[in-house]
């Protein structure tokens, strides 16, 4: 059962586990020995929690950490700050910042910044002029992804005006990267697409070559890149999903086959147990009815939390009652709540909740949503499956309503040094 309190507004909780994300780390580098590691922790750190998970792949070895927003880079530059970590130790990478940002801000903070554009690098150039700080720059390469990027057509005019800002002092190269748009798909056509997309990032880097620009780092591959295309490993890898106990793509192997273990696991109690008679409709719309006098369970969860409505009628849950059950939703999620079924029920038409069997379940007990399934739990690949999306976004969509508790992180509050 799990341990709330009445006056709590939310009931539900997030437990994740920090020794797993080490773990899955340490499975990481095995995949790509001698490469640095750049931890991916944007988006909240893919909704586990920003500056606990970036402490523990600190700890776990990784040289660097990426997050997209520049807002995001300065947010985690301030608790590494606070706790007692120097910013020569973990440096961060930030890669979405518009026109007009504070670019100073970001070069006093000691924030790597990626450049796509020659705008970009003008703004940067300012800053640097205004602060008096050489900037940090990775330059991005597009290789198919047509998102950031430079073309090669539009490489050579951003590598001369690199040149002219290194003679000036304004900046360092520290990295040349960009981003595999089919690593996770291994079919004929995926690594077609994929060796094309390395090709192109090898002329990109000898246009930097022949424009005299000399990056420190080189790096491609995310965690698809990491594990199913090692001839794009490079000088360094960015561990995204895989750091956080999920495969890319688990059509092609499961999580648990690459060596990785969940790091979150999702729960929250039962507020309501009763019994409905048969043909009973359930939540928005009547759905779904009951077949028979059935036990329901409400879950105090919804899509206001993060839980997608996609996953109305199938998604699955264990119910730890009286013993577990696995069961699913029923009905549609609603903005704060959702409904599962929790078996059959004995007596007549008409007769009392109270009266009608030992219920399976009571208030109180314990609904796991998904974590790992070698515990017996639903994951969140099954989630993804059912809602028909990605396991990204179910851990990344979770709402900062639900409290994340994390479980062995007897380091964070170590001082930095007792590393």
């Amino acid at each position: 059962m799990l341990e709330t309190t009445p006056d709590s507004p939310y009931q539900g909780r997030a437990t994740v586990d920090l020794d797993a994300i080490a773990e899955n780390i340490q499975v990481l580098r095995s995949y790509a020995p001698g490469r640095a590691q750049m931890a991916i922790i944007k988006a909240n750190a893919y909704g586990h929690g920003l500056l606990p998970v970036a402490q523990t792949a600190l700890r776990a070895g990784v040289t660097s950490l990426g997050v997209a927003q520049l807002t995001e880079a300065r947010i985690l530059r301030e608790g590494l700050d606070a706790a007692g970590i120097d910013p020569s130790a973990a440096p961060i990478l930030a890669w979405i910042g518009m026109s007009g940002a504070d670019w100073a801000g970001a070069l006093k903070a000691s924030i790597d910044l990626s450049v796509s554009w020659t705008w970009v690098l003008s703004e940067i150039c300012a800053a640097a002029r205004e602060t008096g700080i050489r900037a940090r720059i990775h330059l991005k390469i597009d290789t198919g992804m047509s998102r950031a990027g430079a073309t090669l057509t539009d490489l050579p005019a951003l590598v001369a005006a690199v040149c002219m800002a290194e003679e000036e002092g304004l900046v360092e190269v520290v990295g040349a990267w960009s981003h595999l748009s089919c690593g996770d798909d291994l079919s004929k056509e995926g690594r077609a697409a994929t060796a094309a997309q390395v090709n192109t990032f090898e002329q990109g880097l000898k246009i930097l070559a022949d424009g005299g620009v000399k990056p420190q780092i080189r790096h491609l591959c995310a965690t698809s890149g990491i594990l199913w295309h090692p001839e794009a490993h490079y000088d360094m890898v960015r561990v995204g999903i895989g750091m956080y106990g999920l495969s890319p793509n688990p059509l092609t192997a499961r999580g648990a086959s690459l060596g990785l273990r969940p790091a979150m696991t999702l729960c929250a109690p039962l507020s309501s147990v009763k019994v409905v008679e048969d043909d009973t409709p359930v939540s928005y719309g009547g759905t779904w009815r009951a077949k028979g006098r059935r036990w329901l369970g409400l879950v105090p969860l919804g899509y206001a939390d993060g839980i997608l409505r996609a996953g109305s009628q199938g998604a699955p849950v264990r119910v730890d009652g009286h013993t577990p059950i696995h069961t699913q939703i029923v009905g549609r999620i609603c903005m704060d709540q959702f409904i599962v079924d929790l078996g059959p029920a004995q007596g007549t038409p008409g007769t009392p909740s109270a009266s009608s069997g030992q219920a399976p379940a009571r208030v109180g007990d314990t609904v796991t949503l998904f974590g790992d399934p070698a515990l017996g739990v639903p994951s969140a690949d099954e989630w993804a499956e059912t809602a028909g999306t990605i396991n990204y976004e179910i851990v990344t969509r979770l709402g900062e309503t639900i409290p994340r508790i994390y479980l062995n992180d007897r380091h964070l509050s170590e001082p930095w040094e007792a590393r």
